[in-house]
């Protein structure tokens, strides 16, 4: 794992988003088509307003795969996950495709919709986060690291659910779903490269335990450590409690 300490959120994201650039244009080069996968919340802004800026990407040979999907909210919600995406990346940047989890009937066939479409498609970057509780995707603590299935159905921990709460998605913390699909751990495993965004002081606990500490399930983002091409962009807040050796 590479750590990239940036002075602020906005310096943050723009390293980010131009590494991750680098590598699609990469794929695009070699085969003439890359696959990502996109990641959304807070963390998340500055990353993809940068990326959808980035020059000489061809985005039209790129394939979008969405990460996690509440369970419960329609499309039209402010919360929804498909909004954010739409919204700040899929309209801003002229992709070949891009498959959404739609959640809204059956969660279960559209995991296996989704993971279907996404095993013919090798991701070659995976833009993800880690979330206060030391999630990666909507995979809380403990999570499953051992399942082979590309997307699965997750219960939401209370401190997940604050979270979002927290960040302003929701009025109140009765309103945050219980339940989401979300990308399995073992998939996002399997990309290429991982870019890895997490600003802000409220995730610097997270951020040392994923880093510093043993791989546990009780931290599902450390499993991060075990990936051979993982970049991980910081800034000084997220980075505060890490260990002068790791800085």
């Amino acid at each position: 794992m590479e750590i990239a300490i940036l002075s602020d959120r906005q310096q943050m994201g723009r390293q980010a988003a131009a590494a991750g650039a680098g590598a699609i244009r990469a794929a695009l080069a070699a085969r003439g088509a890359a696959n990502i996968i996109v990641a959304t919340g807070a963390s998340q802004f500055e990353m993809l307003a940068a990326l959808v800026a980035e020059p000489d990407v061809d985005w039209s040979q790129v394939t979008g795969f969405h990460l996690d999907e509440y369970i419960g909210i329609p499309i039209t919600h402010p919360a929804s996950f498909r909004k954010y995406l739409k919204e700040r990346f899929v309209d801003q940047a002229p992709l070949a495709a891009f498959h959404y989890l739609n959640t809204d009937q059956d969660p279960a066939a559209e995991c296996r919709r989704v993971g279907a479409v996404l095993q013919a498609h090798p991701i070659d970057v995976a833009f993800v986060g880690i979330g206060e509780n030391g999630h990666l995707a909507f995979n809380d603590p403990p999570a499953d690291f051992e399942t082979e299935e590309p997307y699965i159905i997750v219960e939401l921990d209370d401190a997940c659910r604050r979270q979002q709460l927290g960040e302003g998605w929701f009025a109140t913390l009765d309103e945050v779903p219980q339940r989401a699909v979300s990308m399995s751990v073992k998939q996002i495993l399997q990309s290429k490269q991982i870019i890895c965004t997490v600003p802000d002081a409220r995730k610097a606990v997270a951020v040392r335990d994923a880093v510093g500490n043993s791989v546990t399930p009780h931290v599902p983002a450390s499993i991060l450590q075990t990936h051979p091409h993982v970049m991980l962009y910081l800034d000084e807040a997220s980075a505060s409690l890490l260990p002068n050796e790791i800085r």
